[in-house]
């Protein structure tokens, strides 16, 4: 199953391509961010949002409260781990 998994934009790889450097349970993935940036909120402002990543993209902005009920929920539910594992390998 892929799920939406919280992560927090920690740098920004390729602003042009709208490419950042997430940060999930410590893992650090490179994901595309084109979804979450737009006028008000443009590519360069996102380094620390929180934000849910599905397959390679940041889906969605989130706060850091519902990131931690979120991640909590998924380790409830033993998905968390599936998720981090996938994203270390490269498999999502």
């Amino acid at each position: 199953m892929c799920l939406g998994i919280p992560g927090q934009i920690v740098e920004i790889v390729d602003a042009q391509k709208k490419l950042a450097k997430v940060d999930v349970s410590g893992v650090k993935r490179q994901v595309n961010i084109a979804c979450i940036v737009n006028e008000e909120h443009p590519v360069n402002s996102c380094v620390g949002d929180w934000v849910l990543v599905h397959v390679g993209f940041a889906m969605s902005r989130i706060d850091e409260e519902e990131a931690r009920k979120t991640l909590e929920l998924l380790i409830e539910l033993g998905e968390a781990q599936k998720e981090i594992d996938a994203m270390r390998t490269g498999a999502q």
